[in-house]
């Protein structure tokens, strides 16, 4: 697939599951939320993989590390292994470890999961200013990290030492809603020193680089639910990818994606990757799927037919995206999207 300009979602004939050898997907918002399975997730997923696919989980959540995660997929109901997890502590310890001595002491502004990353990259931890480090790396730490860690990180960035970051998701999704993500943290830094950080995390090639390294995927499709990281990451490593709307992104949001972020494919859920997709296709000046034909007016988007939801809101994308060029579309799709209810 080449980077060209999308005006609307593709079709395919065959179950997603079949037509790429491995799914790339990520986690918060995608397999679960605050720690409990996504509903559909557990069991498609192991029809996915009893079919044949290859499932590696693709996070930019550095706290735990590839073994916790894969003991929480299992203890859902996912049987994984530590090897089938890819996570942005491993991107940013290999971008460090690119930059840095051998052996060199990095100061970590986050969890375990980035400390176990370093080592594996032969780098040593610390966690003061004062131990000398020869970089700074910053990941999320959990809502309990302690507020002097962002003074040692300015403290060490103030004397010169570079800075990495392993993601600048600015949310996460949680049980109980939308809460900071390391992006959010980032800024704390950034704001208290000026500088700016070298980052790894997805949308970033240094990620790509460590999923196709770690999974030897040939035909890889990426699943996620954010258009800036998931979406846009699948755009820069130049595969197709599926949007799945049990996360942070809904449908006026989607409407309006610029280029980089127009999924190849968008479904309810993780049930998208065992079916085909239906074909979006023009219908006099607007687009028609399923029941459902959209069209681009003076000022808003409009639809008219009847059926599922979804086939509604691929036609609506088809006409947004398609006005929009590569740009965003301007219209309002507020009382197409509702007559969908989303």
């Amino acid at each position: 697939m080449s980077q060209t300009v999308r005006t609307r979602p593709e079709g395919s004939a065959r179950a997603l599951s079949e037509a790429y050898d491995t799914a790339l997907l990520d986690l918060d918002g995608v397999v679960y939320a605050g720690g409990s399975a996504i509903v559909h997730a557990v069991e498609s997923l192991g029809v996915a993989r009893d079919g044949g696919m290859r499932l590696a989980y693709v996070t930019n959540n550095a706290l735990r590390t590839p073994d916790a995660v894969a003991e929480h997929l299992t203890e859902l109901g996912i049987a994984t292994e530590g090897s089938d997890v890819i996570t942005s502590a491993q991107a940013v310890a290999r971008l460090i470890a690119d930059q840095v001595p051998a052996g060199a002491r990095v100061l970590v502004i986050g969890g375990e999961g980035l400390r176990v990353a370093l080592r594996e990259r032969g780098l040593e931890p610390v966690d003061s200013a004062e131990d000398e480090p020869v970089a700074v790396v910053q990941g999320y730490g959990g809502p309990e990290l302690p507020w002097g860690r962002f003074a040692e990180a300015c403290f060490a960035i103030a004397r010169g030492v570079p800075w990495f970051a392993s993601n600048t998701d600015l949310t996460i999704p949680s049980a109980r809603g939308i809460a900071p993500g390391n992006g959010a943290a980032v800024e704390v830094v950034r704001i208290a020193t000026g500088a700016e950080p070298q980052v790894a995390g997805k949308p970033l090639p240094p990620m790509h680089r460590e999923t196709v390294l770690r999974t030897g995927a040939e035909r890889p499709l990426v699943v996620g639910d954010r258009l800036d990281t998931d979406i846009e990451g699948a755009f820069n490593g130049d595969v197709d990818s599926l949007l799945v709307l049990t996360g942070v992104t809904d449908g006026a949001q989607l409407l309006a994606a610029p280029p980089q972020h127009r999924p190849t494919y968008v479904d309810a859920d993780l049930r998208g990757l065992l079916t085909g997709q239906p074909e979006v296709t023009p219908a006099g000046e607007g687009f028609r799927c399923g029941g459902w034909t959209a069209t681009a007016g003076e000022e808003r988007l409009e639809l008219e037919g009847e059926g599922e939801a979804l086939d509604g809101l691929r036609a609506l994308c088809a006409a947004a995206w398609t006005a929009a060029g590569d740009g965003v579309c301007a219209l309002d799709g507020g009382k197409a999207l509702a007559r969908l209810g989303l």
